[in-house]
């Protein structure tokens, strides 16, 4: 119970934080996924279910990392790869990061990050996309 209610209110509060890039402009949630401590890798499966996108944005809640880039992997299996070089604190998020190309079907997002002594808390990343 506890667990939805802080859920709930964490959604608010990342809908808040996107609300600044205008109300006709949705973005749509791809995938979240919780961090490890020390130096990692990890994979948001998106698929082409999810649709075409030209706009990523990346919230953390839970606990604060050191993100240093990520490489989107496209459905024709082309690769982009996006320099972050950004420490997220607990509860916020990212610039709007613009892909190269029109509109673009998304496999996966990799993400390599550095959580060493940063937070006592795992982070979780929050992937959103936008057309």
């Amino acid at each position: 119970m506890k667990g939805k209610i802080l859920s709930v209110l964490m959604s608010a509060v990342m809908m808040l934080a996107f609300s600044g890039e205008g109300v006709a402009q949705k973005w749509e949630r791809l995938g979240s996924r919780k961090v490890n401590f020390g130096i990692e890798r990890d994979v948001i499966q998106v698929g082409a279910h999810e649709g075409s996108f030209n706009k990523l944005k990346i919230a953390v809640t839970g606990g604060s990392v050191n993100m240093r880039r990520m490489v989107v992997t496209y459905m024709n299996g082309s690769k982009e790869e996006i320099d972050l070089r950004h420490n997220f604190s607990r509860n916020s998020a990212s610039r709007t990061v613009d892909l190269n190309g029109k509109n673009r079907k998304i496999k996966n997002i990799q993400f390599i990050y550095d959580t060493k002594n940063r937070s006592k808390n795992r982070a979780k990343i929050h992937v959103y996309g936008r057309s």
